[in-house]
């Protein structure tokens, strides 16, 4: 008479490699799940800036000018085009080589331009939001009604003041990065030995996280200031026409209405990315952990959510 067939037990120690490895694998099929995920919202923003962008293009070639507006929008939508290609090849080069030291030459050129396009885009965004405060509210102090007329004839110093700083502080981002390349040369540590490396760390610590925070918080103060000064004298606004009107129904009521609900939305989607920035910047993830990936598609879901809502809720882009 035959054993009855029975399943060889494990040890301990092939349960915890077999658990280890099956960790590994669901790790691996996230990353690469949030890895495609990332692409696709990167070509979702590129659609959508480029549609600007090609609209307000026509419009320029067809009338030769442009309006204070249109100029500003031009401007955030080919700063964004532009982020969204850098965002895609320095994702697929850290994800191809994982493990690569995050201050090697690639990533160094990939970096620049990274920290160039984001900061001159936020402080786009903060500009588009000063210039909405100032021709759409209905505020009545003196300061802001000579700035109505002013304005439109700054937004070109404006464009160029905001390329001037962000420049200034990318630089700065680069010579960190190109002090910790020439300190990792000539140590030859390990790619990720952060305790190995006290420069570097003290670079991380106490330079480029200061240096980012200067970057992105003085627009951002501006943008939220000047958004909330707005939203509160278009809701003053739209209180007085719905007591004059028949409530939502009428037109001017469900207009303002409308624009309120805009604006907020902007509001949150630019905070959001902003706080997601300074916390992804807080702590240094390698490339390879979920983290890391993690903070990138929320990034980025922000900065694809943005352009549509201007698509849809600007009247002339959305007729093109």
């Amino acid at each position: 008479m035959t054993a009855p067939f029975t399943r060889p037990i494990m040890s301990i120690g092939e349960m915890s490699r077999g658990h280890t490895v099956l960790e590994c694998q669901t790790v691996d099929r996230t990353v690469i799940t949030l890895f495609i995920t990332l692409i696709l919202l990167c070509l979702v923003a590129m659609v959508g800036n480029g549609s600007i962008i090609i609209a307000l293009g026509m419009k320029w070639l067809l009338r030769r000018t442009l309006s204070a507006h249109n100029k500003l929008l031009i401007s955030l939508a080919a700063g964004r085009f532009c982020l969204q290609w850098v965002v895609i090849g320095k994702n697929i080069y850290v994800f191809l080589n994982p493990t690569a030291f995050p201050y090697n030459v690639v990533i160094q050129l990939l970096n620049i331009m990274w920290d160039f396009l984001t900061a001159v885009t936020i402080w786009f965004c903060s500009l588009l939001g000063f210039f909405y405060c100032v021709k759409i509210s209905t505020l009545t102090h003196p300061l802001f009604v000579w700035l109505k007329f002013r304005v439109p004839g700054w937004v070109p110093w404006m464009l160029l003041s905001a390329v001037g700083m962000s420049s200034l502080t990318s630089i700065l981002c680069f010579l960190g990065n190109y002090l910790i390349y020439k300190d990792f040369i000539k140590s030859g540590q390990q790619p990720w030995n952060v305790t190995g490396d006290s420069l570097r760390v003290s670079l991380e610590k106490f330079y480029f996280f200061y240096v980012k925070m200067i970057m992105w918080t003085i627009p951002t103060a501006i943008f939220s200031i000047f958004m909330v000064l707005l939203l509160v004298s278009l809701m003053k606004h739209t209180k007085k026409t719905l007591l004059t009107s028949s409530g939502l129904r009428d037109v001017r009521a469900q207009a303002h209405v409308k624009a309120l609900l805009i604006l907020l939305s902007f509001l949150i989607l630019f905070i959001s990315c902003f706080l997601t920035l300074v916390l992804s910047s807080a702590s240094s993830t390698p490339f390879q952990e979920f983290r890391y990936w993690m903070w990138q598609v929320v990034v980025h879901l922000c900065t694809a959510l943005h352009p549509i809502v201007i698509l849809f809720s600007n009247p002339g882009l959305k007729v093109a």
